[in-house]
């Protein structure tokens, strides 16, 4: 946490009075003018406090520090002004953001207090979004390790989309990146609340009956419901709501949303999704595509394109990546690995599908299951790609 103090004025003066007074108490860094200010905030930030003079030439005190909020948004500012009307002090605050006023001429005790305050604001800001982050990917990581001790396939499957999601994000440098990819890891989290019964049921391919069916088409459904629960994870929530929505506006939820309406993350993970299916199924990338444009509006044409772009320019490097396997015993399989097969009891019966990333909870489970009943060794796993590792939340701001 940065307790550093950028003090910026077109007087040198007042800049050597600043260090000949405050340099024993404060850590401080000086800039002469607002240009020499950013390319200061530039090249040594992020500074905790920014103190800046209301009259520099080219650009005053007001529009500096709003120029410094978008490039440090955490840091605390503070305005030295020899006209402190009320007009100045509107305008510092409305656009500037301006957290205290120094007059001029200002005695350096008062100065020193008013930097103290400054200090103590940014330690309790960047406190709150520590906090903040910090207990949002820990319940990000909760759900994702409860879906994969539930639901281990299911878990996999929003593995895998990831994987494919990230690709594209990374590729075209999509805004909000970490939201889509977020998405895809919890799409299939709704599943924790369909029973096992029925989830074998789906695996084996057998006969739903119409409740069973529409349990699952309520997936996306209770998902968002669980995911908007969580402070700055509404737009999160509304991907996975929709999902499953086709681009002409039918399927789940049944509502007027459509077309260019869907939120592009949701129209994304349509995509990834039913080409995941189609590859799944023993189809080419080039055939399960050309599948996805067969289905009149079901996808979104331009997404379709831009897909089909990135992956025959990148796809290939990611998946070239990925070490090969190597044969282990359960004791010898570490959180961060893939299982590159199935993981079986002895007499056939599957516990985990391949692909399936490796978690703390997970390997608690198959050691409790290998005590009930002996596990087909050896395991087959290799080493995770940067691709399938589950994201770091960063503050996504208003």
């Amino acid at each position: 946490m940065s307790s550093r103090i950028l003090c910026v004025d077109d007087d040198a003066n007042i800049l050597a009075g600043f260090q000949r007074n405050l340099r024993k108490q404060f850590t401080l860094d000086i800039a002469i003018g607002p240009k020499e200010g950013l390319a200061r905030l530039a090249s040594h930030g992020p500074y905790a406090v920014i103190v800046a003079d209301m009259q520099m030439p080219g650009m005053n005190g007001i529009q500096f520090l709003t120029s410094a909020r978008e490039m440090a948004p955490e840091s605390v500012p503070i305005m030295l002004t020899g006209n402190a009307d009320q007009k100045t002090a509107m305008e510092a605050v409305n656009q500037g953001h301006v957290f205290r006023f120094l007059t001029k001429p200002c005695p350096p005790e008062t100065v020193a207090i008013t930097l103290e305050a400054g200090l103590k604001q940014y330690r309790l800001v960047t406190a709150e979004r520590e906090l903040l982050e910090n207990t949002l990917n820990g319940a990000i990581k909760t759900l994702a390790h409860v879906l994969a001790t539930v639901d281990p396939a299911s878990f996999g499957q929003g593995e895998k989309l990831r994987n494919y999601v990230g690709i594209y994000v990374r590729h075209y440098q999509v805004a909000e990146a970490w939201a889509l990819e977020l998405a895809a890891t919890l799409s299939q989290i709704g599943r924790v609340a369909i029973p096992a019964t029925v989830l074998l049921k789906v695996r084996a391919g057998l006969s739903l009956l119409p409740e069973e069916k529409d349990m699952l088409a309520r997936v996306p459904s209770t998902g968002a419901d669980l995911i908007s629960n969580i402070p700055r994870l509404e737009s999160v929530a509304k991907i996975i709501l929709h999902q499953h929505k086709n681009f002409d506006g039918t399927g789940f939820p049944n509502d007027a949303v459509s077309g260019k309406e869907i939120p592009i993350g949701a129209r994304i993970l349509k995509v990834m999704s039913d080409l995941i299916e189609l590859e799944d199924k023993g189809h080419t990338r080039i055939v399960s595509l050309a599948h996805l444009r067969a289905r009149n509006g079901c996808h979104d044409p331009e997404l379709l394109n831009s897909v089909a772009a990135c992956f025959d320019v990148s796809l290939s490097d990611e998946v070239e990546s990925e070490t090969e396997w190597e044969e282990m015993l359960l004791n010898e399989v570490h959180p961060g690995r893939v299982f590159a097969a199935n993981v079986e009891t002895n007499d056939g019966a599957m516990i985990v599908p391949a692909e399936t990333v490796v978690t703390q909870m997970l390997l608690e489970r198959l050691r409790n299951f290998e005590q009930l009943k002996r596990l087909k060794h050896p395991l087959l796993v290799r080493l995770i790609s940067s691709a399938h590792r589950v994201p770091e939340v960063v503050s996504t701001g208003d």
